[in-house]
């Protein structure tokens, strides 16, 4: 009987390992996702005349670290700049931009890093605002 040449090949070039070399693939999820952090990318006018963003108040910041937390939900319009948010906790962060409609859910913690001006226009949110 002649010896099986594919099973020779695998043992002698070791292309068959034990399930127990295998590592398990994780994947993380986006901090959006986990910490229900909506997000909208380069909003249309359309959409910010909807929402009546014009009417909003007014913050601004220069170059800072500041600790938040979110009594209510917010929903925030960055005109210039970007921050960085930490989640309390966390190592990694979310990234923000001009152009960006962001909405923070109720009790969230997070760090924010702005990295230069900074301007958004934003609104607290009531129950049932949707």
């Amino acid at each position: 009987m002649k010896p099986n040449m594919y099973s020779w090949a695998a043992e002698e070039h070791s292309l068959y390992r034990p399930v127990s070399d295998i590592k398990e693939a994780t994947v993380e999820k986006p901090l959006e996702e986990l910490y229900n952090v909506k997000v909208e990318r380069k909003v249309s006018p359309e959409r910010l005349k909807e929402l009546g963003v014009s009417r909003w108040s007014v913050w601004k910041t220069g170059k800072s670290k500041l600790p938040w937390d979110w009594q209510v939900d917010q929903l925030v319009y960055i005109e210039e700049g970007e921050v960085r948010v930490v989640p309390e906790g966390s190592q990694r962060f979310m990234q923000f931009m001009a152009g960006d409609l962001v909405r923070y859910p109720k009790w969230f913690e997070a760090d924010l890093w702005f990295n230069g001006p900074y301007q958004e226009r934003y609104r607290f949110r009531a129950y049932g605002d949707d």
